[in-house]
């Protein structure tokens, strides 16, 4: 089984969407000043203060019911991998081991000019902080507008797309690709595709299934019927 989550998958749990977080302050810039590697190299304090921010606010929230819920599916099935657009990190937390983070996680640091993960201890101080290794400025590890998809992430979600016997869009909007395309692919496998959203999509009509619900709700009672203890 593939599960595609998007921002619908965290709603539940008070995650605010990229948009949703500019207010106060924030609402007055645009996407591209605060989300794209040219913003960063214009003004990386501010940039890095936005994602400080957003960071505290994911921080304070727990994984929903539709988290908990495909992380006892995965202890049921042969195989269950998640690819989520979210960069929360709440499936994790909730017990989800076989994650493809699509668009990253904003709670992982990385040297701009290396591209390589940082620990804490390979920080210096400062906003944004230095890389010890090179002294490059050090951003969040999330992918930008403009950016591509990181390789790794896409081969797995490609992988595990093309293999499945069934895949579950669940709270994606559908809108950016390559993800947008993935039910679509596992389609033509002759996989079983679900889409789990509260409104139409335009992956609405290639879906064999569609619940209008949100994920919290279908997520728990799907695994319900398909598991029995």
């Amino acid at each position: 089984m593939v599960v595609l989550t998007g921002a619908g998958a965290s709603a539940d749990s008070g995650v605010p969407t990229f948009r949703d977080a500019q207010t106060g302050l924030w609402a007055q810039f645009r996407p591209q000043e605060l989300a794209t590697p040219e913003a960063f190299v214009a003004n990386p304090e501010r940039v890095w203060q936005w994602y400080a921010w957003r960071r505290e606010l994911i921080s304070k929230v727990e994984p929903n019911a539709g988290h908990y819920a495909l992380a006892r599916l995965q202890r049921h099935v042969g195989q269950l991998t998640v690819i989520t657009q979210n960069v929360d990190g709440l499936h994790q937390r909730a017990g989800s081991t076989d994650v493809v983070e699509f668009h990253g996680n904003i709670f992982v640091n990385q040297c701009f000019a290396e591209s390589v993960v940082l620990q804490s201890s390979e920080l210096e101080d400062g906003e944004p902080p230095q890389c010890r290794r090179c002294g490059s400025a050090v951003r969040p590890g999330v992918v930008w507008f403009g950016e591509s998809i990181p390789a790794a992430a896409l081969d797995q979600a490609l992988q595990a797309t093309t293999q499945c016997d069934v895949f579950i869009a669940a709270g994606t909007a559908a809108e950016v690709y390559p993800a947008a395309g993935l039910l679509a692919q596992a389609g033509e496998q002759d996989a079983l595709t679900v889409e789990i959203n509260p409104e139409a999509t335009a992956i609405s009509d290639a879906a064999d299934i569609v619940v209008r619900a949100r994920c919290a709700v279908a997520l728990p009672t799907l695994v319900e019927q398909l598991i029995v203890e």
